[in-house]
This record gives C-alpha cells, structure tokens and sequence, in this order.
C-alpha cells in the first residue's frame, strides 16, 4: 500500500488567511477553492440559517461586482463555480483557465473586501432560502428526517439545528444582525485559501499578496463552540406524523467527531452493513426479511462529536417497529462477534477507493486540502489518510460497535404516514 502524495506548499499572510498552493500542471487549468470555517454551528438560536443565508448572498455582489456578475465573469472566461454550506464550514470554488487566475483572485478578494451587505439583497435572497427550504425539506418526501432526528439527539451542541435554518429566524433576520454575523466570520484570519493547478508559484503568491494581504480582519472575536453532549443513558424515542406513503425509521448514536481514533472504524463499519446490495444490512432487511426497501447508514463526520445514522424506509405493511427489533439484533450480533476479515477488507476496498477517486480532480483535491487544514488542523494528513483508513482491525471494529452503537446512546424516529381519513357513510 502506497499513501496518496499531493505535494503542496502552505504560508499565512499577516493579516492571517492561510494560502495553500498544489500545483499540477497537467492540464492548463486551475481551481481556487476558498473555505471560510464558519457554518451553521456557529449561530446561535433564534438566529439559523445565516451561513447558508451568505452562501447566496455572497454571489450579490461586492465594491467592483454587480448582482450575478461573479457568476457572469466566471462563465465568460470558460469556468465553472459554485458554493455549499456544511455544520462546520462555508466553501466558495471555482475551476478556471490557467491564465485566468488572477480573474478568480480578483473576485474572491473583492467579496471578502467589501460584500454588499444590504437591505435590498437581504430581502431577495431570504425569499431564495426560504422556498429552498420549501422545496428541499418541508415539501419534500422524507425531507426532515434528518433535522428532526438532529433536533432530538442534541440538546446542547449547536448541530440541533438544521443548516439551513428555521424559517422563523430567516423570516425575521434583521440588517443588524446578518451584518454583525459577516463581520464576525467572512474575514481574513478566518479563511483559507487552496489554488491547485497549472500556475507558476511566484506569479501566484505575487497576485495572491496584490489582491489579499491588505483585507483588514473584522474586530472581536469569533465565536466557536465546543461544548459536547453529556454521555447519553437513556434512549430518546419519538414520532413524527408527515405526508409520505410508507413509514421509515431513523436511529442516531452519538459518536466521537472526525478525527477522533474510533472515527474511521465506525466509517467502515457504515460500509459493511449498508453499502451496497450485498452488504449485511441490505441484504438482512431488503432480500431476506423483505421488510425495508432501502437501508442506509452512515457515520457524519464532523468537526465536534457527530452521530452513526440509520435510516430505512419500510416495504408496504412494514412498520418501524418491525424495522427498529430487526435493527437490534442485526447489531447485537456486531457487538459480540464483530465482523469478518473480509467483510472489513472489503469495505477498506471500498472506503479507500472512493478516497482515490476524490483526489482525481483539480478541484477536489484543493477542496480537501482546506478540508484538513481547517477541520483536521494539519492538511498533511490528507497524505496519510489511507493509511488511517488501512490500520483498522477486526477488534477496532467490533469495540467501536459494542461501545457507541447501543440502545441506551440512541436517537429513534418513527417516521409515520398521516392517518387516513375515514370516508362519511
């Protein structure tokens, strides 16, 4: 086994942006991948959904840019761009031409300088997040599964909300307040920035100097929790009534965050039992007992300590109930006889080739150099990561089941369809 080796250099600037800088020159492009390491976390209650509020607000325009100009310079010059929003971590990318690069620069440099932060874009694009929300979540065949099972599990970390928000507070977001929180976050000691690519390193970390070392950091400091939930003891159970046509079940267990030892025997574990339609849970639930027609499962890799989830989906006449005894047993068997040596190394398999395939593209490899440099703290660990992923053994897997994957350490949702009504005689 060989580790992945991307070379890269990485400096900070005085006014504190981390630069990272691969270069591959390969092909006559280049990706500019800038992570912001503030997400949906890092609001309070009463005030959700401001990080993914300014992932389209920051296409609005800035002191040299119009409203969808960025968009327009981009495309123009044959690239391509887009943003997401995570708990952990806002992220602005686009992939260009090489001998645009200073073009990508100017525009990221230009939002972060001076984003138009007004009244009139607040106002469209809380329109935008709020039929996003319609249509992705609350009208959405078993669209908030998730957030209601985040709602219940948390009681303290700040992922009990989902990242898009509630639609009270991005209905009564205020100026003061959605100004207070880009301030606090969308500056230069909070940001780093990957180029990977075919550029030339000295033309690069010069334009890289032009456009950002004179962006002054927003004043106070920034607010990051890390506050952790109390050992759970006692299993939370719940039922939520939505307009689906056939019931589901899902099961969260706290567990440690991404980059904790057990993290990736847990990673693996998730493949085991549910990737893939030979996999021990798909087969179990779909093929043998025909009682789900779809089990997935994995563990949410987070930056404080995230959850293991399942989440199945019924066969017509199966109800959670069916699903959740099956559940139990299935990992009861996990924790005392843990898994084979070829279960494990087919998952390693898996796990260690979606990995390689992740580091294929320009664009994914600058998006997980951040990735490691912001939520890791070390981007060098990108390097070693498979070998992480290859020193799990039987005996990791089967402690890390038998410690967080519990009755007592569970979240369960019946997620039921509404009652039907009777018909009047």
């Amino acid at each position: 086994m060989t580790n992945i080796n991307v070379d890269f250099e990485e400096y900070d600037l005085p006014n504190g942006m981390h630069v990272i800088l691969h270069r591959d020159t390969a092909l006559p492009i280049v990706a500019l991948n800038l992570w912001y390491h503030v997400g949906s976390k890092n609001e309070h209650d009463g005030e959700t959904g401001f990080a993914h509020l300014f992932e389209h607000m920051m296409f609005q325009g800035s002191a040299n840019v119009p409203a969808n100009m960025h968009f327009h310079h981009v495309q123009s010059a044959g690239g391509t761009l887009n943003a997401s929003t995570s708990f952990d971590r806002t992220n602005y990318y686009e992939t260009l031409p090489a001998h645009q690069l200073e073009l990508g620069l100017w525009l990221e440099s230009d939002r972060m300088r001076a984003l138009a932060v007004t009244e009139q874009n607040l106002e469209t694009q809380r329109n935008v997040v709020m039929e996003e929300r319609r249509s992705r979540y609350d009208n959405q065949p078993y669209g908030t599964m998730m957030m209601e099972l985040f709602a219940r599990a948390y009681k303290m970390q700040p992922y009990r909300w989902p990242t898009i928000g509630s639609m009270t507070d991005i209905q009564s977001a205020t100026l003061e307040q959605v100004r207070a929180f880009h301030a606090m976050y969308y500056r230069p000691e909070n940001a780093s920035l990957c180029l990977s690519g075919d550029f030339d390193r000295d033309t690069a970390t010069a334009l890289v100097e032009k456009y950002f070392a004179d962006i002054p950091n927003g004043e106070g400091e920034m607010y990051r929790p890390f506050v952790h939930e109390p050992p759970q003891t006692t299993q939370v159970r719940d039922y939520v009534y939505d307009n689906i046509p056939l019931p589901g079940l899902m099961v969260g267990m706290h567990i440690p965050d991404m980059n904790a030892p057990d993290f990736v025997a847990l990673d693996l574990l998730a493949s085991i039992l549910t990737s893939g339609e030979s996999s021990r849970l798909y087969r179990r639930f779909v093929y043998e007992a025909r009682i789900a027609q779809s089990v997935v499962s994995f563990a949410y890799d987070l930056e404080l300590p995230g959850l293991f989830l399942f989440r199945m989906i019924a066969q017509q006449g199966k109800t959670p109930e069916m699903l959740e005894s099956m559940l139990w047993k299935e990992l009861d068997d996990v924790r005392r006889n843990g898994v084979t040596e070829d279960e494990l190394q087919k998952a390693k398999n898996r796990t260690e080739t979606m990995f390689v395939r992740s580091v294929a593209t320009l664009a994914s490899r600058a998006d997980l150099l951040n990735s490691f440099h912001v939520l890791a703290g070390d981007a060098h660990r990108l390097n070693a990561h498979r070998e992480r992923i290859q020193a799990v053994t039987l005996e990791d897997v089967r402690r890390a089941a038998s410690t967080y994957l519990t009755e007592h350490n569970a979240t369960c949702l019946h997620y039921l369809p509404y009652p039907k009504k009777s018909s009047e005689q």
